[in-house]
């Protein structure tokens, strides 16, 4: 019903920028919400980012000041921009998609992308 396709990760060293974009496609569905996780093996997942459809946003203590969580005018896809990047952001990247309407509940991911800072 819904697929979430992630871009972006990518080897960076420390203090560099990265964008990461999510889109969501499919048919008969609405999204109450969009959001990132992120887990390094063998660490607990953990949340990073969320937006709702009304644009309110928020993040993690950890990258607060540093990413930032973003809609295209298309509500269907987010980014997460991540400037000053520290080795202890390296972690696999994935979005989620939170449908609302009927599909209330739902939780979609995606794939997940790789991101690995380091000099």
């Amino acid at each position: 019903q819904v697929q979430l396709v992630e871009s972006g990760g990518d080897l960076v060293q420390p203090g560099g920028s990265l964008r990461l974009s999510c889109a969501a496609s499919g048919s008969g569905f609405s999204i109450n919400a969009m959001g990132w996780f992120r887990e390094a093996p063998g660490k607990t997942p953990e949340w990073v980012a969320s937006i709702r459809q009304d644009g309110a946003t928020e993040y993690a203590d950890a990258v607060k000041g540093r990413f930032t969580i973003s809609n295209a005018n298309a509500k269907n896809t987010v980014y997460l921009q991540m400037n000053g990047l520290k080795p202890e952001d390296t972690a696999v990247y994935k979005c989620a998609a939170d449908l609302g309407g009927r599909d209330r509940g739902r939780r979609f991911w995606g794939q997940g992308t790789q991101v690995t800072v380091s000099s």
